[in-house]
């Protein structure tokens, strides 16, 4: 069975200009093509085309998307990976929304509001015994003490920061620029001075730097924040020069 793309558009929100596009680049090419010059999609092109669309969602550029591609020698294997990372974020969203709809009641309801239930999904802590191994009791409960200072307002503009910086590094790596290059570097110092922030006057040192790259690859949670496997790897690599050039 195949699809013709008019089909595959629509089915997977997309258009039949974008599905001509990866044809032309050579991530997507049709199962076949018939004599009227139709485009058409099997399922092993289907299921190619859902994991562009959720690297795509994750940032990556269309070259990077390509080398991860190249480099997968099982799809069912590499959307296993993606579907928990999925399943993860659904989980923590899921308790964000309730955690929401709760304070509506509560305040439409006139009810006293419960702290603990309004930032449930909002969850700071769930690397505690992470960050405690790798850097010591006093370098978590520093951060969590000036978490808990913080108003919503400045949370939320603490990881939009974040978010920004994600969005720099794919945008950069897509342009193909250096990870030692100036505007990996830059991003990267805007990087460093985003952690010093949350570290509260813990020094960020150039092994931290290294230590802080390297974990963004070797564990998915992480490297899907930036893009996957080959933005973790990019990361890592801009933020062990910057460490270098300390």
């Amino acid at each position: 069975m195949d699809w013709s793309i008019q089909q595959v558009a629509s089915l997977a929100g997309t258009t039949s200009r974008t599905l001509r596009h990866y044809a032309d680049i050579g991530l997507l090419e049709p199962s076949r093509v018939g004599t009227n010059g139709y485009r058409y999609y099997d399922a092993a092109a289907l299921t190619r085309l859902q994991r562009i669309l959720l690297l795509r969602e994750l940032g990556l550029g269309l070259p990077a998307i390509a080398e991860v591609l190249e480099r997968e020698t099982s799809a069912p294997t590499a959307l296993a990976t993606h579907l928990q990372l999925l399943r993860e974020e659904q989980q923590r969203l899921d308790r964000q929304i309730a955690a929401v709809e709760k304070t509506i009641t509560k305040l439409n309801e006139g009810a006293p509001l419960m702290a603990d239930e309004m930032f449930d999904g909002f969850d700071h802590t769930q690397y505690k015994d992470e960050v405690t191994q790798r850097w010591g009791a006093e370098a978590y409960a520093s951060g969590d003490r000036w978490w808990k200072r913080q108003t919503d307002a400045d949370r939320a503009a603490f990881m939009q920061q974040q978010k920004q910086i994600q969005a720099d590094y794919a945008a950069a790596l897509s342009a193909g620029e250096p990870a030692d290059g100036d505007v990996a570097q830059e991003i990267t110092a805007r990087q460093v001075e985003w952690i010093a922030i949350g570290w509260q006057g813990r020094p960020v040192t150039a092994e931290a730097i290294r230590g802080l790259g390297q974990m963004y690859v070797d564990d998915p949670r992480f490297a899907a924040n930036y893009g996957g496997p080959d933005g973790a790897a990019y990361v890592r690599d801009a933020m062990a020069v910057y460490a270098e050039r300390m």
